[in-house]
């Protein structure tokens, strides 16, 4: 699979859309999912890396786990992780994928399909988890679409690409609906108390870390948001704030050339040996280690 050099210097590897090994050269593939399969020539994919098309994997064994933009997801058997365009991600080493495999070139798909399937909703989560109805219908939906995409002989080539944007598109509907069902799932569950604070930490975590600041902005009690949060998260607060304080950093690290220093100030330190203590801290590395680790 062709691969481009690093983009903007971050120094991470983004693979194009390989047209070339297409059946008929179309922009879309289709096919089995498995340990042994070459998915980039030459490329370590245990390694983080960027996709700059949509992959869609179902797995048939599981748990694997995999990264996407630095968040790390249990999948198994039955499961669904939609990664789209410009997300880093990385492959487990040691876990063994099976299933099926659907990639798609940003631009195969018509204006109005791509707005009606949510292809650029990077606000879902990448993963799902269908229930055996809808489990069934995606895999026929896949199945039939698999079988249009090898169908090389009974259509035109221009015929056979439109019966596959149809099929496509009959396979992305079901998904985005479940996508969107599952999102609307979790927030009806999520606690006020909490949705409240989630919002709050992603407008401000920047400049503030502080549990007792966000209770006040809020009207909350600490021993109020604090049950609110570990109902809702598992953590307190403060790890919540924490984790996210550390995902911006990690992608500020992976993605920008910014002086060490600059990245801490971005995300509330004003001294980088402070940023770097912290970030020790949570990761188990220091910042100029995990932006090693990725180049």
């Amino acid at each position: 699979m062709a691969d481009r050099k690093p983009q903007d210097g971050d120094g991470i590897r983004t693979f194009s859309f390989p047209a070339d090994l297409s059946v008929c050269g179309v922009g879309m593939q289709i096919g089995s999912m498995s340990t042994e399969r070459v998915w980039h020539t030459n490329a370590p994919l245990d390694r983080v890396h960027r996709i700059d098309f949509h992959t869609v994997m179902l797995f048939r064994e599981g748990p694997v786990r995999h990264m996407i933009d630095f968040a790390e997801y249990e999948v198994s058997a039955g499961d669904i992780l939609w990664i789209r365009p410009g997300q880093v991600h990385r492959f487990s080493k040691t876990d063994r994928y099976r299933g099926a495999v659907l990639t798609m070139q940003p631009g195969f798909l018509p204006r109005s399909t791509v707005e009606a399937t949510g292809l650029y909703r990077y606000d879902l989560p990448p993963l799902l988890r269908p229930d055996p109805d809808q489990l069934a219908a995606l895999e026929h939906s896949l199945a039939q679409l698999e079988r249009e995409y090898v169908d090389t002989t009974t259509l035109p080539l221009s015929l056979h690409t439109s019966v596959l944007r149809h099929s496509l598109t009959a396979f992305l509907l079901r998904l985005a609906h479940l996508e969107v069902s599952s999102a609307e799932a979790a927030a009806e569950q999520a606690d006020t108390t909490f949705t409240r604070f989630r919002d709050a930490v992603e407008k401000g975590f920047a400049t503030n870390h502080s549990v007792s600041m966000y209770a006040d902005a809020l009207g909350y009690s600490r021993r109020t948001l604090v049950r609110a949060v570990r109902a809702a998260t598992g953590q307190t607060p403060k790890g919540f704030i924490d984790k996210r304080v550390i995902l911006e950093a990690k992608r500020l690290l992976a993605h920008t050339e910014m002086p060490i220093g600059r990245i801490g100030v971005a995300v509330g330190f004003l001294d980088s040996g402070n940023f770097s203590k912290f970030f020790h801290q949570h990761t188990g590395t220091t910042p100029v280690a995990f932006r090693a680790e990725l180049r």
